[in-house]
């Protein structure tokens, strides 16, 4: 993948790194710990989301403040701040319609006050491993955890030997494999200063945008790992509970950043792509046609309620296969969704 990275300057004068790239309808995702615009594309931790965002989206992606290609020396780190930066990332990437905003961890926080604030310039809100309170908010009694972890951050983030930062990063990833773990523990080093690092994680401790919830008006998805091991499986729940309409749905997965081979990660990705209508990318100057043998046996098992993925092994197809597929009979047929393909065909096939 080829990227080009720009820099925007915030109100307060700090330049925040952002990207653009893929095409199909515009998704904004918010920043969130730890990524670093430049060694994304080669991680076995984010290569894949960027993929994934860049093959079905018109994709923007920023690095944080104090992180990554964004300045990294800065003072004000603050709930204000996060709406700030995504105001001005969006503003620099020059949007001019209604776009979807993706909030991953912390991220959530951002886009909710985005939602909140600006309605009328958000189509649709997707919610992954998000929170609406900080740990210190939500559970006092981590008080004494977290400084454990702090004062490790201090000692030990810049040391060659992670031990002191696997103390905080297994968590984001505890299934996963060796290789994973030690790129996301030297990406730690390559993105962030260990001070840095623990003013950033005590920003978030305190965050509180629980009433802003009710006020979120734009249809939203909410996705949250079971067993994820850094925000509590409850907190996507309170989440999907507070915004009117949200749409929830639970993932089988310890890991905060889901991995390319688990399949809570193609869970992930049908839901964004059913919710989103980003499988459909019609090509306005092609002649619709008739359906190919293969496309009515693929709309044939989709009547029945199967996902792409049993889909694919029930034809012995790959699941991209089937997306594919599926795009062109939305095309040629005229349906804007998988609801409306079963609701249309269903009593035909």
């Amino acid at each position: 993948m080829r990227q080009r990275i720009h820099l925007t300057s915030s109100s307060d004068n700090v330049r925040i790194a952002w990207t653009r790239a893929g095409s199909g309808p515009v998704l904004v995702k918010a920043s969130n710990w730890l990524t670093h615009l430049r060694h994304d594309l080669e991680s076995p931790v984010w290569r894949h989301w960027v993929e994934f965002l860049c093959e079905h989206f018109d994709s923007v992606r920023f690095d944080e403040r104090g992180c990554g290609v964004s300045d990294r020396e800065v003072e004000d780190l603050s709930e204000a701040s996060w709406l700030a930066d995504l105001e001005c990332v969006i503003d620099a990437a020059q949007i001019d319609r209604p776009m979807i905003l993706l909030g991953m961890s912390q991220g959530s926080l951002a886009v909710i006050q985005y939602a909140a604030k600006h309605p009328q310039r958000v189509s649709k809100l997707v919610l992954y491993g998000g929170y609406s309170q900080g740990w210190a908010v939500r559970d006092a009694s981590q008080a004494q955890h977290y400084r454990a972890i702090t004062e490790m951050m201090r000692l030990g983030w810049d040391l060659e030997n992670p031990v002191f930062r696997q103390a905080f990063t297994a968590r984001f990833l505890p299934a996963g494999t060796h290789e994973q773990i030690d790129w996301y523990n030297d990406l730690c080093r390559k993105t962030v200063a260990p001070e840095m690092a623990v003013r950033l994680l005590q920003a978030r401790a305190h965050a509180d945008i629980t009433e802003l919830l009710g006020q979120v008006r734009v249809p939203t998805l909410v996705l949250h790992s079971r067993h994820d091991e850094v925000v509590p499986f409850s907190e996507g729940r309170k989440l999907a509970c507070g915004i009117p309409g949200a749409d929830f749905v639970d993932l089988d997965s310890r890991n905060h950043i889901l991995l390319s081979t688990e399949p809570a990660w193609q869970e992930f990705r049908e839901a964004v792509l059913d919710f989103t209508d980003a499988h459909r990318a019609p090509d306005p100057s092609a002649e619709p046609g008739p359906l190919t043998r293969r496309e009515r046996e693929i709309l044939g098992v989709l009547t029945s309620g199967l996902s792409n993925i049993a889909i694919g092994q029930q034809l012995f197809i790959s699941e991209k296969t089937v997306r594919n597929h599926l795009s062109s009979i939305y095309r040629k047929t005229g349906v804007n969704s998988r609801a409306e393909a079963i609701a249309r065909f269903g009593h035909r096939v």
